[in-house]
C-alpha cells in the first residue's frame, strides 16, 4: 500500500509526530499563495454513521492551524489555546480531506486564524477559527 496519488506532492511536517502519525498521517504543501493540509480518509476515521468522525475533524483542524501559520512560526514554539469548530456537512466517501485558511491577526505572542475543511469537490465540511500562542523559551 503506497501513498494515495493525490497526496504525492504533499509532505509530512515532522519526521516523527506520534499522535498525528497515529490518527492521520497528515500532510501539507505550499500552494501559489498559501499552505494546504490533507489526509487520506479511511474506515478507521469514520463514526458509526459512516461519516468522518468529528473528533478526527478537530484533530485535523489543529494540524491545519499550524500549517496555515507555517511561515509565521518558523523556529518558534506555539501551542493551541483556542479552537472553535462549526460542523456544516457530513463527509461521506471522501478519499482525501483538505484544509486551508488564513491568518487574520498576529501579535507578538499570538496568531489568530480561520479556515475550512473540505473535500476534493470543494464541499465545505467544517469551518474553524483558533488562536495559537507563542511559548517563551527559558
Amino acid at each position: 500500500m503506497g501513498i494515495n496519488k493525490d497526496l504525492e506532492k504533499f509532505e509530512k511536517w515532522y519526521e516523527t509526530e506520534p499522535f498525528e502519525d497515529f490518527v492521520g498521517p497528515f500532510f501539507y504543501k505550499k500552494n501559489k499563495k498559501n499552505y494546504i493540509s490533507a489526509f487520506e480518509c479511511k474506515d478507521h476515521h469514520l463514526n458509526a454513521m459512516g461519516t468522518l468522525h468529528g473528533g478526527m475533524t478537530m484533530s485535523f483542524i489543529d494540524y491545519t492551524m499550524f500549517v496555515i501559520c507555517l511561515e509565521a512560526i518558523k523556529e518558534q514554539s506555539f501551542v493551541t489555546v483556542s479552537c472553535s469548530t462549526e460542523f456544516l456537512n457530513p463527509s461521506v466517501n471522501d478519499e482525501i480531506i483538505y484544509g486551508d485558511g488564513e491568518i487574520t491577526q498576529e501579535t507578538k505572542s499570538m496568531i489568530f486564524v480561520k479556515g475550512k475543511i473540505f473535500n476534493n469537490q470543494n464541499k465545505t465540511i467544517s469551518t474553524f477559527s483558533g488562536i495559537l500562542k507563542k511559548i517563551r523559551s527559558k
